[in-house]
């Protein structure tokens, strides 16, 4: 399958041991797809990615943008950036979270099968997916799976 990349999972990859049972558990689940299931796919970023992860502390920074530095870029495009401005005005996420659009956009017009984040709050949602899918669909596109690695490890 052809996935996207998002920001949290080289986060959830290269992150310290969290205290928090759930974020430990999503930590391990997000390695564990890294190092077993991403070889039987085609991976893609976005710069937008890249500069998400290059902030922070920097040593940790290094190693998640390391992880990244072999996945192709997709561009973005006209028609990626109608539809982000498209997810915004729709109100089905903040204004702020335009970051979170860009992926969401991107991954539908570059045709994915899947944008792979631990981002539950606007894009793997299942509250938002269904008018997602269908503002999508309005425009064009075909809405790729929102997904966690989570929904991945019975491959293993």
């Amino acid at each position: 399958m052809r996935i996207y990349v998002e920001s949290t999972i080289p986060s959830y990859v290269v992150a310290r041991p969290a205290r928090d049972l759930l974020q430990a558990a999503r930590q391990q689940l997000t390695r564990d797809w890294w190092d077993f299931q991403r070889e039987k796919h085609e991976l893609f970023t976005s710069q937008f990615v890249l500069d998400e992860i290059a902030d922070g502390e920097e040593a940790m920074a290094r190693q998640r943008l390391k992880l990244l530095r072999d996945v192709p870029l997709l561009e973005p495009t006209d028609s990626a950036n109608d539809l982000g401005r498209k997810i915004l005005r729709s109100g089905l996420i903040p204004p702020t979270a335009d970051g979170d659009a860009a992926h969401i956009a991107l991954a539908t017009v570059h045709k994915l099968d899947i944008l792979l984040t631990w981002n539950c709050r606007h894009i793997a949602n299942v509250a938002i997916q269904a008018r997602l899918r269908r503002l999508a669909e309005q425009n064009g596109h075909t809405l790729p799976a929102l997904a966690t690695p989570e929904e991945f490890m019975n491959d293993l």
